[in-house]
């Protein structure tokens, strides 16, 4: 086994909620597909919120395997924050995720590992040949990927597979929410990773209950907006609401045009044409758009001097 006391080189982050049935054999799989790697490793469980004996069970787990780590949550705060919690516990230089549900395969890390040492920053599992029903799993997944990819600019088969292996230091500076945690492979995109996509094992659930539901794609699809808006105008956000005026009040401006000329020229007169108040209304919203705009860009100046933060990501340095 690889020494417990040195330095991690991979962390491994499991979120937990309600898998005191998949515990004891998730453990000694985790266990043994890393010991194979020969480098020192830990293991970090999260338990979120969960109410059967999950956390007796991950404490079973701690006292069994030296590598092993456990951090439990408060309540059910969401795959999201479970893996955020994970990340900021983490101290390896590279950080793997994986389900509780056994319906990865942790055998696959090698894989990921290999490929990564190709040259990518960002790995992510691909369940090609996916154990789960096709119509309330696998079609709104192959809508939704296909959607993400285009929408995002980062192109993979399956954004839903828990699997995914990263470089931390394109992990650590992201602040994740709501159902973000299928969108990390496209943040860090944003920051200039090299992202690479490989076939995994995908296992049917043999034990306890999925928490997943067609209900999810809705928040996935607000979310998605989300990081748009991140990748595209969060630095400059009066290109978006700024253009939105503009255009709003060029639409006012050639209504009321259009309400002026059929008054002098077709004797119509103003209170018998509707354009004239569509064109007022879309004259007020654009002015708002463009006064939204310039505060929001206040705002974002102010959030990046108090964070003394910076609107880029520095890769590497060197001959410093």
């Amino acid at each position: 086994m690889a020494a417990v006391s040195a330095k991690p080189y991979l962390s491994a982050l499991i979120p937990v909620y309600n898998e005191e049935e998949n515990l004891a054999a998730l453990g000694e799989e985790v266990s043994s597909a890393l010991n194979s790697l020969g480098k020192p490793y830990e293991v970090i469980l999260v338990d979120d919120g969960s109410k059967d004996r999950s956390y007796e069970e991950l404490l079973k787990l701690v006292e069994k395997y030296p590598s092993f780590k456990t951090v439990r949550l408060g309540r059910n705060a969401g795959q999201t924050a479970a893996m955020l919690a994970g990340i900021q516990h983490a101290s390896g230089e590279l950080i793997v995720c994986l389900d509780a549900d056994m319906q990865n395969d942790a055998r696959d890390v090698p894989k990921l590992i290999a490929k990564l040492n190709e040259g990518y920053d960002c790995v992510s599992g691909w369940r090609k040949d996916r154990q789960d029903r096709f119509l309330d799993r696998k079609l709104p997944s192959i809508i939704a990927n296909n959607f993400i990819s285009y929408v995002t600019g980062v192109h993979l088969h399956d954004y839903g597979c828990t699997l995914k292996l990263y470089r931390a230091q394109y992990l650590k500076p992201l602040r994740l929410y709501g159902e973000m945690h299928r969108f990390v492979p496209a943040l860090a995109g944003f920051l200039g990773a090299r992202v690479a996509e490989v076939p995994v094992n995908h296992r049917a659930r043999t034990r306890g209950v999925s928490k997943y539901g067609i209900s999810r794609t809705f928040k996935v699809l607000l979310d998605l907006m989300t990081v748009k808006f991140m990748d595209s105008y969060l630095g400059k956000p009066i290109y978006l609401f700024g253009g939105g005026g503009v255009l709003m009040g060029l639409l006012g401006v050639a209504f009321g045009l259009d309400t002026l000329y059929k008054k002098f020229y077709l004797g119509i007169f103003v209170k018998d044409q509707p354009l004239f108040q569509v064109a007022i209304f879309c004259l007020l919203i654009g002015f708002q758009m463009v006064l939204i705009g310039l505060l929001a860009e206040i705002l974002v100046r102010i959030y990046y001097d108090l964070k003394d933060m910076r609107p880029y990501f520095v890769r590497e340095t060197a001959g410093f």
